[in-house]
């Protein structure tokens, strides 16, 4: 998994434009993203069609409130710069809820 550096919304959006991406927001003091942390090369694997990248809230804090993503970890599917569909909440997510939820954003 790609961790993308600081950017503003622009630079997001352009490096997006082409592909298919699901985006992890997250953050290193965030207990609830470490316990998914374990399942995301599995997820990933799953998913091969996608890149996977994550961002770092304590570093892109404006691109995550342009975006809108106020609870970690949050996972938003794009497609050719488009977003496809989000799974943006402050709850502890299951390998199996992250997975349920790109399975249905990509159908």
């Amino acid at each position: 998994m790609e961790k993308l550096p600081v950017m503003n919304t622009e630079e997001f959006e352009k490096r997006l434009s082409d592909g298919k991406y699901v985006v992890e927001f997250k953050a290193d003091w965030c207990p609830d993203c470490s316990f998914i942390k374990p399942h995301l090369p599995a997820i990933e694997a799953d998913f091969p069609e996608y890149q996977f990248l994550q961002v770092d809230r304590e570093e892109n804090l404006d691109l995550f409130r342009e975006l809108n993503v106020f609870g970690i970890p949050s996972f938003i599917v794009y497609e050719n710069g488009r977003e496809v569909d989000r799974l943006v909440n402050k709850a502890r997510k299951t390998k199996e809820e992250v997975e349920n939820f790109i399975q249905n954003a990509i159908k």
